[in-house]
């Protein structure tokens, strides 16, 4: 395989059962496959820590805005999205294979985010409901409005339709 940054050969590197690619001597990004970074993204992982120094070529610029394809599959250009919602790393990840590019340095910026999976989900907790609580709030309210409004309906219009009618009202037919 070959690096997405830089076009170099990809190295297979093993750490702690963990078989990973990285870009040896070019750019210093390691390719994850399905699966793979999360094994390493916390910092109580001891897995992670030897991916933190991947030997590098510090006279290579690697273009960051440059969209990027899969090393597994060429054809495949890859989405870029934060990492969690602290929008601190953003990275590469396939649609079609799942796997995940990390650029030089976006390892550590991870692990370095969050202690555990759990203050991860917390935070993310935290962000959603700041995100839509009002909104989730103000759409409930004017569900509750529509049901007030139907109820008052059904009730001028029960001495028109007996209540065997009424949706709810009876033990039997579709309703």
């Amino acid at each position: 395989m070959r690096c997405p940054a830089c076009g170099r050969v990809l190295s297979r590197i093993t750490v702690e059962g963990i078989s990973l690619d990285a870009c040896k001597g070019g750019c210093g990004g390691i390719w994850f496959d399905r699966y793979e970074l999360m094994k390493v993204d916390e910092s109580r992982e001891s897995a992670g820590t030897a991916l933190l120094d991947i030997e590098r070529d510090p006279a290579l610029v690697v273009d960051h805005e440059k969209r990027l394809s899969c090393p597994k599959d060429p054809g495949v250009v890859m989405m870029r999205h934060f990492s969690s919602v602290k929008r601190r790393v953003s990275v590469d990840e396939c649609p079609s294979c799942s796997g995940f590019w990390l650029d030089a340095g976006e390892l550590a910026a991870i692990r370095s985010e969050f202690e555990t999976e759990g203050e991860r989900d917390r935070a993310a907790a935290q962000y959603f409901s700041e995100l839509f609580d009002t909104k989730l709030a103000a759409e409930h309210a004017e569900t509750m409005q529509d049901l007030a409004t139907a109820q008052k309906v059904a009730q001028i219009l029960r001495f028109i339709c007996p209540s065997y009618y009424i949706p709810g009202k009876q033990d039997w037919g579709a309703f």
